[in-house]
């Protein structure tokens, strides 16, 4: 079958992964620079029979998702800075109560209202932390929008196989780009459907009761089986415990089901490391740039290499580790003040030997950028 070649926008990319990967229902609340998303969704979900629906905020938007989500539907919303914000109470509760949801998270310059129609990746620790308590997160991105529209797909699957709000982590500069993209016929990628339970209906149902291989089936709420969902420590049939073991295996359990697995999540392509002395880090829009520094270095017969992450979190601290070892420097490339830097002088043994090329004043960063710290740190000057 003839391939589907188009040329779109990032944010159009975004819809065209969700789609392929089985969205059913979306609700959210413009804002740029993710508007573009709800706006072709608005179109897009009615025509296949699926649900859109605009609501009056952001928190109202993650809760929709949620409760569509529990009665089987694949779902997703889209926002930027502000509206994340918003949305995490409700990133915990469906952290707390497992179930399958993407939030995607255009991002801007902030804090605040910010620089909303300029490029950021100030919100890597918010995905992170942004919701109270102890909890583990996915959080996904990518640099060029053939990979965020596999990266989408990713999102759903990884959401669906570990019951679990999984974060998309874009920013403006990707949203608003437009490239060439192939999307794959249905079947030739792999999409995970939700796992639903065997437990006949009329007998005891556990929601919560986790299979040897670490998965939970669900069950339609509303369908054969009545449990209980609260954002309470729970037990296995859903409902409140104040008992600390029980407490104490929930945390554990919704912790360790992700960051025990963290290599199994991690996501990153290599550019020219096999024989670099000096490794870029780099990740989102900011790769793009980082990739052209080092193939303007290679040209001239400079050792430079980019490690590109495509997953932030849980943070793949092994694989960095593993990357880093044997170089002169490492050079993190972000838009930010340093928040994936901090991860990475945290995982190798040498961190006095990270250093950081970044931009926070919306505008995205260059080749000449990055190049003018590392002759820097090389002792060259700018």
């Amino acid at each position: 079958m003839r391939a589907n070649v188009r040329f779109m926008q990032g944010n159009e990319a975004i819809v065209e992964g969700a789609l392929y990967a089985g969205l059913h229902f979306y609700a959210g609340y413009p804002i740029t620079p993710s508007t573009e998303i709800a706006e072709i969704l608005s179109e897009r979900l009615p025509m296949i029979g699926g649900k859109f629906v605009q609501m009056e905020d952001e928190i109202a938007s993650m809760c929709a998702i949620i409760g569509a989500s529990l009665t089987g539907f694949k779902v997703m919303t889209a926002t930027s800075g502000p509206g994340f914000s918003l949305m995490q109470e409700a990133i915990g509760y469906a952290i707390m109560t497992e179930v399958p949801s993407v939030v995607v998270n255009v991002q801007r310059g902030g804090p605040g209202t910010g620089l909303p129609t300029s490029v950021a990746q100030g919100d890597v620790m918010q995905a992170r932390w942004g919701t109270h308590g102890d909890h583990s997160i996915i959080a996904l991105t990518a640099s060029n929008l053939q990979d965020a529209f596999y990266v989408t797909v990713d999102a759903f699957n990884l959401a669906e196989t570990f019951r679990t709000p999984v974060i998309l982590l874009f920013d403006e500069v990707l949203a608003h780009m437009r490239e060439k993209i192939v999307i794959p016929q249905p079947g030739d990628i792999e999409v995970v459907e939700r796992l639903r339970t065997s437990v006949p209906e009329g007998t005891n149902y556990h929601p919560y009761l986790v299979r040897e291989d670490g998965r939970l089936p669900m069950s339609d709420f509303g369908g054969k089986h009545r449990y209980n969902v609260t954002g309470l420590v729970h037990d296995m049939w859903g409902f409140p415990s104040s008992d600390p073991k029980v407490a104490y295996d929930l945390i554990h359990h919704l912790v360790d089901k992700l960051e025990h697995r963290a290599d199994v999540i991690a996501r990153y392509k290599e550019h020219y490391t096999k024989d670099a002395e000096v490794l870029l880090i780099s990740y989102g829009s900011s790769a793009r740039s980082a990739l052209q520094m080092v193939e303007d270095r290679r040209k001239r017969g400079g050792k430079v290499g980019l490690l590109e992450l495509q997953s932030l979190w849980p943070f793949p601290g092994k694989t960095v580790r593993k990357k880093c070892v044997g170089r002169s420097h490492v050079l993190v490339v972000e838009m930010n003040m340093g928040q994936i830097c901090q991860e990475v002088k945290k995982v190798v043994s040498e961190p006095e030997q990270v250093f950081l090329a970044n931009r926070f004043d919306g505008v995205l960063i260059s080749p000449t950028d990055i190049l003018q710290q590392l002759n820097m740190i090389q002792g060259k000057g700018v």
